[in-house]
């Protein structure tokens, strides 16, 4: 008879696949899976590989690429993503960039953020040739779908998924690229994709004309778009069916402070305005379970008893909205809230 602890793997995973299977959504997050937890929470696990750095190389300015070699690794299909978990353990997302008929290894590129949140920085200077990572996935939230046309908008860094459509795309298909960057120079497999049609290719050093660069899209064509938040939205007001992935969560102001209560745990505590629910829990329950910190993965989703939620995640659905939220992003709209904590 299976242990208690087994049962709820499993039905935790039937959960996590039954989510999947009824969200269609366009708009698609880089998600990962969830961090290393300790073995007591339950959750469901993905299987994991430990891939060693075999090649490392500088392909544009701030852009360094990595390709991780394996045995028999899991396919994958254009604009798949992994996790690497990082030898700090801050678990980042990353489009595959290589072959997909290579199930050897997997290759990836990452953009220096000098203000971000460490994980670039990390792999920058810390990760080096003969480094063996942790590596989940692949997933897959922004798939090419069949279409008579294509249009492609890419910002800097954002090219990296779009790469392996354009290596993907039938022969004899109409599509055409806008690929914008600060400049030429900063700009990763620029050579790479100009050879793989000059002609359909506009490369543009600062900010793109948007109106005039895609003003005669044909009829039917679908628009893939990744890049800073910026762009994306601006392409997404011009074209609402446009399919996207974002790197990071979308700008939002950070509200008002408001009460919290942790009803199993007896505690009260205030969560500032200019910080979040998740920090303010775990300065109290240092164990409380986390990943992405960009409302994304659904790690640190919590049950709501009392209060009204202003929701700010990419992943619940209207139902699991109705009494959960995910607390790295989301806060209160009321003056209170109770989490079953």
């Amino acid at each position: 008879m299976p242990k208690p602890l087994t049962v709820a793997v499993l039905a935790g995973a039937a959960l996590l696949t039954r989510r999947a299977l009824r969200r269609r959504v366009r708009v698609s997050p880089l998600w990962p899976l969830p961090a290393l937890d300790p073995p007591t929470s339950g959750r469901p696990r993905s299987r994991a590989l430990r891939l060693r750095v075999a090649a490392r190389e500088t392909v544009a300015d701030g852009v360094v690429q990595l390709r991780l070699e394996g045995r028999d690794l899991p396919g994958w299909e254009p604009g798949a993503h992994i996790d690497l978990v990082l030898p700090s353990g801050l678990v980042r997302q990353y489009s595959l960039c290589g072959d997909p008929a290579d199930t050897s290894s997997y290759t990836v590129a990452t953009r220096l953020v000098e203000d971000g949140r460490g994980g670039s920085r990390e792999v920058h200077e810390q990760v080096r040739v003969g480094a063996e990572l942790e590596v989940r996935g692949p997933r897959n939230r922004f798939p090419l779908v069949e279409a008579p046309a294509y249009v492609f908008v890419a910002g800097g860094i954002g090219i990296t998924p779009i790469l392996s459509m354009l290596r993907a795309l039938p022969e004899g298909v109409d599509w055409r690229l806008l690929y914008a960057g600060r400049t030429r120079e900063s700009m990763p497999f620029l050579t790479e994709i100009e050879e793989l049609g000059a002609d359909r290719v506009t490369v543009v050093a600062g900010l793109p004309d948007l109106d005039g660069e895609l003003a005669d899209v044909a009829e039917g064509a679908v628009v893939y778009c990744c890049g800073p938040e910026g762009l994306m939205a601006a392409v997404a007001e011009r074209f609402p069916d446009v399919r996207l992935e974002r790197f990071a969560p979308r700008a939002s102001s950070k509200g008002e402070a408001f009460e919290l209560e942790l009803r199993r745990s007896g505690r009260t505590l205030t969560v500032p305005a200019d910080s979040t629910v998740l920090a303010a829990v775990r300065a109290e329950l240092p164990n409380t379970l986390y990943s992405c910190e960009q409302g994304f993965c659904g790690t640190c989703q919590q049950r709501v008893l009392e209060g009204e939620v202003e929701h700010r995640d990419e992943l619940l659905t209207d139902t699991e909205r109705a009494d959960s939220m995910l607390i790295c992003v989301s806060r209160a709209r009321s003056a209170r809230l109770v989490l079953d904590l």
